[in-house]
């Protein structure tokens, strides 16, 4: 029996792809839909954090302050924030174009009397949140419910379901399926089978959207599929006959469902197909005679939320007439929770909503329950223990019934009173946000199945009572989205975003009102906000761009009243709003409105004009406010000189002459409209070129550019020349970069083909006069850089080469030079321009590079380049010795020795020799291709044992090229002993070499031998102890090649020169140094004891005249030292003896017992009973294990006795197994239980008897880890010891030895293996004497 979405997929993939192409064909509905998933719960616990404001703890005033027992009442509510979606399922061009407007004012009566009794009316607070729902008739839908019911006599529909199909119940048994394009996809059920059945009194459509359950008014139910349009099941016994099917509803579980009847009662569904036979089992959860139910909800979750640890109890809620129930349905039925009523109207409805909220910064379902008009919400989590608990959280009060709640985010909350009016509240601030009428809908109710009509009416007077205002099944919610279903139409209702809130509040000209909501989006303030996504910046960039363009949209209405038209009172009005601009800072307002509103574009340059102009005129530095306002001047002169309008837009064409004309005829006016006595010429012109005079050049540059040549435009660039001109050349209070602008912009102007600007060339000369003036040391580089730019911009053209030349060198403008040379390919004269520029003398070794590598340079260039090099060589060594090392061995190679005679300061020659030789300097060359000769090397060893002695072992030590003679010689003059040495060493000479290092550490402990008893000890013991590891390094490096003569006589002697300070000295009166000398004359022995005998060592000191006169005292210290390391080495031999003579008698004895042949107990197989010389047609081998039994191979794989072990197949005794599994364990067992075959079992092919001496026998390798056999062998091989094994003394011995905490068995292990051999009264250690070692 398997469940049956097993036994479905075919269908269900049939239907997903159907569904996929139809959501294709019109528009993604997953993009449209609302996901609300763990991701935007948490963004949604981000924002929360982003929307808290400092504010917001102030007190504010309030006009009544609250009660006591209003205090008493509040609970702290769980902290959210926005849920951001903005669903669409249906086709936008289907939806009726004409949106029910919403009503904006709530009505706390509307006509029922009851409402009367109820609290005071919320709030209005349409002013502040504006639409906050689309109303919207699904016409395409409306329409074909009016057509079925004509045509082929459906009915009137009754129920609706809506998943991403909309499926449409009748009232004569019909079920219309629609499509997201509201085309009508499938007819379900027959009007015969209405019927028989009646009226269709509920829908469910499942989670993947390919099953529909139909429920009856006579208590029928059948199951479609969607996909294909068939009928699965047809159940007719799930609950008692007589009842209506008041709900049906889908689990998240596809094979389990809930139906409610007219009786009161709940029962499960459990769909299954056995057999290829679909059944469903039926199980009453809930008993109508206990207490009628009549609203069940289960806990739906979304695929997001799959894995959230509340889902795998299948939490169903029940309400009857009394009270709440939450169950669990999973693992197995449990109640969980029950919550009576309480006081409420008996024609109330009950009514349940799950959804699922961030709270605490966790994700729980919440539970929402009302009957009448308190609203309760439950929070359901789960514990570590894996218990339900549930929190009661702020409930809600309202003023009127309720017959539907509607969760449509987990913020906002969709109600329906009793008189068909939806009310939308902020769950969080219990705030109405706006309420709606729908009368309009003519919402279907499910009376007559409450009553059960079709059955005959047979229910009781309170669920009778209860059903007049039932709506359960004409509202169904998806995706954020709430579906109505009318008598004859069907509606549906979401959340507007923020910008079509926005929007439809300009488009009924709230203008103020529009903004004041853009403003609660900005602050995060607004409630059931859609649409807005990302961090709070980003949130409020967005909103900010929106209120840009509501105040451009404003402005715009306010300036179609323009003042041509003469009216006073509204240029008063236009001179308040530049006012207003002007002290608020907002310049491009101010501009704005003088451009669009009086067409006035020359007032906004000169009210900026009169804030820049007089700390420039003054010499003072601007604020940062002038410089934004100075900056926002030049670009409104280009915007007006382009024909552009600012900040955005265009000019009307009709304008752009004029204004291009005012702006220039502004700028070049000779003097300001209210000129003081005292101002100079062109003040406009003089204030933007102190002010940026780079871009305000920029600005005619581009100007130039668009202008036609006509006259009018040559004349006025001509003009804009000559003020130029005269502004800044007559003028002292320009920098030289400012002058250098205006003449490199005059240039280029002069540069271009089309040219018609005259500029006298006398200015240009007297230009480089100025700049090139060698009485002012100021501005140097900035002098030769405006220079440089000028010249490169084309101003070259205006200049005598030759003058500006010899101008440039007498300024020291050695970049304006090289650009002259540069153009007369004079290439080496750059050289002498580069070494004399402080700034770029080290840029020099790049050029001489460039120009010696990049082709295109003739060879007479590059060799006179290279000659010029040649004669600089020596400023090049000093300012980089790598660099000029890297370029000679990079170019020429062949000339080192030419340079080397060139350098004649013998300090240079080193550094030079260094860098070329020495491959720790980086230099970037391959010592290969240098071939560099001996000479040389050997000319900077010398050079280096001059200047650096210390560093001359490490340098020779990595250079490669030079004679070790001639080496020799050279250390030996300037008497560097330790590298003498290390060469004579490298040469071969071996005894040459320890004789220099002995006779150093001579002279060295000759040196503190003499040395007086006050003076204080200084480095000279160091220098002795130094040289001795020197010393030793040597012989130890060397002793591995020597005899055992040549090695005395590198040992000995070093040891009589460390013992003949201690000789001189008397036992009376020690020397100063005797404990340190001691210790170094120990660490030769230590060292030398590796190389030499002990005995000779002893030997040869006995024999010493001093020694061997009685004074071994002395030296005794010595002497145990050399004792304890001898009998150190004796203990040491003699363990390792043992221990091999142990251990290979033990693997000598295993083998031979591993190894042995094997005995079957019988001739036949212990499975199959028959002789193993059975079916000799069969490939068939035959297993004989160490235990005796004997299988064949085909027998012991219907047997499963295989095992798998690193991938490999071993084979198993099954009999031996067999009795291992009814507790018989002996340690004959030939089960494997750790590691590969062992050689206890063999394989044989069935035509050979199996016996010990058997050629066919194949053995399989061992493996260090023993089966039980291996195991009983070498317990067996331990039992042939006489006495206690030298192994385990040695064992027991490391043992004591170790902590008392650490055993490598458990302290529960006992017999004598884990016993101490040492309590054993007849313990002897016998221990055999070492052997005897041959020389």
């Amino acid at each position: 029996m398997e469940n049956e979405p097993d036994h479905e997929n075919v269908e269900q993939s049939l239907c997903a792809k159907t569904t996929e192409e139809e959501l294709n064909k019109s528009f993604n509905i997953e993009a449209s839909l609302s996901k609300f998933s763990y991701i935007d719960l948490d963004k949604e616990l981000e924002f929360k954090n982003d929307l808290i404001d400092d504010k917001e703890f102030d007190i504010p005033q309030v006009d009544t302050p609250p009660t006591l027992e209003s205090i008493l009442n509040e609970t702290d509510d769980e902290d959210e924030s926005f849920v951001l979606e903005d669903p669409t399922l249906l086709n936008i061009d289907t939806i009726d174009s004409h949106s029910y407007d919403t009503s904006s004012v709530a009505s706390s009566d509307s006509g029922d009397r009851t409402n009367l009794k109820r609290k005071k009316k919320l709030p209005d607070t349409f002013s502040l949140h504006g639409s906050v729902m689309r109303h919207s008739l699904l016409k395409g839908i409306s329409a074909q419910i009016v057509s079925a019911a004509d045509k082929v006599d459906a009915g009137l529909p009754t129920a609706i379901a809506v998943s991403s199909l909309i499926a449409v119940g009748t009232s004569h048994g019909l079920a219309l399926i629609f499509d997201q394009n509201q085309a009508l996809r499938l007819c379900l059920g027959s009007t015969s089978v209405g019927g028989q059945y009646g009226a269709i009194s509920a829908l469910s459509i499942n989670n993947d959207c390919s099953r529909l359950l139909c429920g009856f008014a006579k208590g029928q139910i059948t199951m479609w599929d969607l996909a294909s349009g068939k009928l699965l099941r047809s159940i007719t016994d799930a609950h008692p006959p007589g009842t209506a099917i008041l709900h049906i509803k889908f689990t998240d579980d596809p094979t389990l469902a809930i139906c409610n009847d007219s009786g009161g009662s709940v029962f499960e569904l459990t769909f299954k197909r056995v057999m290829g036979v679909r059944t469903c089992e039926s199980r009453c959860l809930f008993s109508g005679s206990k207490g009628e139910v009549c609203c069940i909800e289960p806990l739906h979750s979304k695929p997001e939320l799959k894995d959230h640890p509340i889902t795998q109890f299948s939490l169903l809620a029940m309400a009857s007439l009394t009270k709440i129930l939450v169950i669990g349905l999973k693992p197995s039925l449990k109640v969980w929770m029950t919550f009576p009523y309480g006081r409420m109207d008996p024609s109330s409805v009950p009514l349940l909503a799950w959804h699922f909220v961030a709270v605490h910064n966790c994700v729980n379902p919440m539970l929402a329950f009302c009957r009448g008009d308190v609203v309760h919400f439950l929070l359901v989590k789960r514990d570590e223990s894996g218990a339900i608990h549930v929190t009661k959280q702020k409930h809600l009060h309202l003023y009127y019934d309720l017959i539907n709640f509607t969760w449509i985010n987990s913020r906002t909350v969709v109600l329906l009173d009793s008189v068909e009016k939806l009310h939308v509240i902020d769950r969080q601030t219990q705030e109405e946000l706006e309420t709606v009428e729908i009368s309009e809908v003519q919402l279907v109710y499910n009376s007559s199945h409450f009553k059960s009509l079709a059955t005959g009416g047979n229910v009781s007077q309170a669920l009778a009572l209860v059903g007049e205002k039932a709506c359960y099944q004409s509202i169904s919610s998806y995706g954020g989205q709430i579906f109505y279903l009318g008598t004859k139409s069907v509606y549906v209702m979401m959340l507007r975003s923020w910008r079509e809130r926005v929007d439809h509040l300009l488009k009924q000209d709230c203008l103020t009102e529009a903004l004041a909501l853009a403003w609660s989006f900005h602050e995060g303030k607004a409630k059931a906000v859609v649409g807005l996504s990302g961090d709070a910046s980003k949130r409020k960039a967005v909103v900010a761009d929106r209120m840009v363009e509501i105040l451009f949209h404003y402005a715009d209405r306010a300036l179609k009243k323009c003042p041509d038209q003469g009216k006073i009172q509204v240029m008063e009005q236009h001179f308040q709003v530049v006012l207003m601009c002007w002290e608020n800072r907002l310049y491009d307002a101010m501009i704005y409105v003088y451009n669009r509103g009086m067409n006035e574009f020359i007032s906004p340059m000169e009210k900026l004009f009169r804030v820049i102009a007089p700390p420039l005129n003054a010499g003072k530095t601007l604020t940062d406010e002038q410089v934004v306002m100075g900056n926002k001047l030049l670009v409104y002169i280009s915007c007006c000189l382009a024909g552009r309008a600012y900040p955005l837009g265009d000019i009307p064409e009709d304008l752009v002459p004029l204004v291009k004309n005012q702006v220039f005829e502004f700028l070049i006016r000779l003097h300001s409209s209210e000129a003081s006595p005292e101002e100079e010429i062109y003040p406009y012109v003089r204030t933007l070129l102190h002010f940026d005079t780079r871009e305000f050049l920029n600005v005619l540059a581009l100007t130039f550019e668009d202008f036609k040549n006509d006259k009018q435009a040559v004349e006025y660039q001509q003009r804009i020349v000559d003020i130029l001109l005269k502004v800044m050349v007559e003028n002292s209070d320009f920098t030289p970069s400012q002058v250098g602008c205006l003449f490199t912009f005059l240039a280029r102007q002069l540069a271009k083909p089309d040219n018609t600007l005259f500029v006298n060339r006398t200015l240009f000369d007297q230009v480089l006069e100025f700049l090139c003036s060698p009485d002012d040391d100021s501005r140097h580089s900035e002098r030769q850089q405006v220079l440089l730019e000028l010249l490169q911009a084309g101003g070259i053209v205006q200049f005598e080469e030759s003058r500006l030349i010899r101008m440039a060198e007498k300024a020291e403008f050695y970049q304006i030079c090289e650009f002259m040379y540069e153009r007369e390919h004079q290439y080496d004269k750059i050289i002498d321009c580069y070494l004399r520029d402080p700034l770029r003398e080290e840029e020099v070794f790049n050029y001489i590079h460039n120009i010696l590598s990049i082709p295109g340079h003739s060879a007479e260039e590059k060799q006179s380049v290279w000659q010029k090099a040649m004669d600089h060589i020596e400023e090049l060594v000093s300012l980089k010795p790598c660099k000029a090392a890297e370029l000679v061995a990079t170019h020429f190679s062949e000339q080192i020795e030419a340079v080397i005679k060139k350098l004649q300061n013998q300090v240079l020659l080193f550094k030079f020799l260094r860098s070329l030789l020495d491959p720790r300097e980086g230099i970037h060359v391959n010592q290969e291709l240098l071939q560099i000769s001996p000479c040389i090397t050997e000319q900077f060893i010398e050079l280096l044992c001059q200047f650096n002695p210390d560093q001359v072992i490490e340098t020779l030590q990595v250079l490669e090229c030079y004679r070790l003679e001639e080496t020799i010689q050279i250390t030996q003059k300037y008497q560097l002993h330790e590298v003498t040495a290390y060469l004579l060493e490298k040469k071969g000479d071996i005894h040459g070499a320890f004789l220099i290092m002995l006779k150093r550490l001579q002279s060295k402990l000759q040196e503190i031998t003499h040395q007086e008893e006050n003076t204080k000890e200084d480095s000279s013991l160091k220098d002795v102890e130094d040289t001795m590891v020197e010393t030793i390094a040597l012989c130890q490096r060397n002793s591995h090649n020597l005899n055992q003569q040549q090695r005395e006589a590198l040992w000995f002697p070093l040891l009589e020169a460390m013992m003949a300070p201690q000789k001189l000295s008397s036992s009376a009166a020690p020397h100063l140094h005797a404990e340190a000398l001691k210790s170094l004359t120990m660490q030769v022995l230590n060292s030398m004891a590796a190389f030499i005998a002990l005995p000779s060592i002893l030997q040869r000191i006995l024999q010493d005249p001093v020694y061997g006169k009685g004074k071994l005292g002395e030296i005794q210290g010595l002497i145990l030292g050399m004792l304890d390391t001898f009998n150190y080495e004796t203990l040491l031999e003699t363990t390792t003896s043992l221990l091999n003579q142990d251990l290979h008698w033990s693997l000598c004895n295993l083998r031979a017992s591993v190894t042995r042949g094997l005995n079957p107990k019988q001739d036949y197989c212990s499975i199959c009973l028959q002789q193993y010389k059975r079916r000799q047609e069969m490939a068939d081998e035959i297993i004989v294990f160490s235990c005796g039994h004997l299988y064949h191979s085909f027998c012991l794989q219907n047997k499963e006795c295989t095992i798998e072990i690193e991938g490999q197949t071993r084979w198993t005794c099954y009999k031996c197994r067999s009795s291992n599994k009814v507790g018989k364990l002996s340690e004959n067992s030939s089960e494997i239980k750790k590691g590969r075959i062992t050689p206890s079992q063999v394989k044989m092919s069935p035509s050979c008897h199996p016996s010990k001496s058997d050629p066919a026998v194949k053995k399989a390798t061992s493996e260090p880890v023993l089966d039980p056999q291996q195991i009983q062998a070498f317990d067996q091989l331990c039992h042939l010891y006489r006495a206690s094994s030298r192994l385990a003394l040695l064992t027991e011995l490391s043992q004591n030895r170790s902590s008392e905490s650490y055993r490598p068995f458990s302290s529960s292990q006992s017999g004598p293996a884990f016993n101490s051999i040492f309590q054993n009264e007849n313990f002897q250690l016998q221990l055999i004497p070492p052997p005897v070692t041959e020389d």
